[in-house]
């Protein structure tokens, strides 16, 4: 299937969606089963961390199961990051489809997301690059990349805040 850069753009809206509203069993769903979910860090000089396995990274994991992992310590308040709950508004920015080839769709978009907890709002903002497989009857993620631009971060970084 191609998709039109309006299908593009309410795929990523959607996904944005999930994360607000926190409905996880549908954020999960838009993810392949063997996808890559990477958020490098930012080295000594100023680069980026090129290598999860051997680098250091803010987020990292190699399939799915790692997200599962993660929304299992959410739902079940095993995480102190997610205590209070915290709100989030992601806003989408400079979506551009990098590479179409097959059903195969390359993209990058910039991103803003403001998170609220303990009467304070956090910024947070980046780009992102997702790799996506359309073939099917909706488009899946297969490797998603998130180059965070925030300087400083007051307190944990979760995968809703992304």
């Amino acid at each position: 299937m191609s998709l039109s850069y309006e299908n593009v753009c309410a795929f990523l809206f959607q996904e944005a969606r999930f994360l607000d509203e926190r409905d996880w069993d549908s954020w999960l769903a838009l993810y392949d089963e063997n996808c890559t979910f990477w958020m490098p860090a930012w080295d000594d000089d100023g680069e980026l961390t090129e290598d999860p396995q051997s680098e250091i990274s803010l987020i990292w994991y190699g399939r799915r199961a790692g997200l599962e992992d993660r929304v299992y310590r959410i739902r079940t308040e095993r995480s102190s990051a997610t205590i209070p709950d915290t709100r989030t508004s992601h806003n989408i920015t400079n979506v551009e489809i990098v590479e179409q080839a097959g059903s195969t769709l390359k993209l990058r978009f910039n991103w803003h997301t403001m998170s609220i907890r303990y009467n304070h709002t956090d910024h947070f903002c980046g780009t992102s690059f997702y790799t996506l497989d359309t073939s099917g009857p909706s488009p899946i993620i297969k490797d998603k990349k998130v180059v965070l631009k925030t300087d400083y971060i007051r307190h944990v970084i979760d995968v809703y805040h992304i």
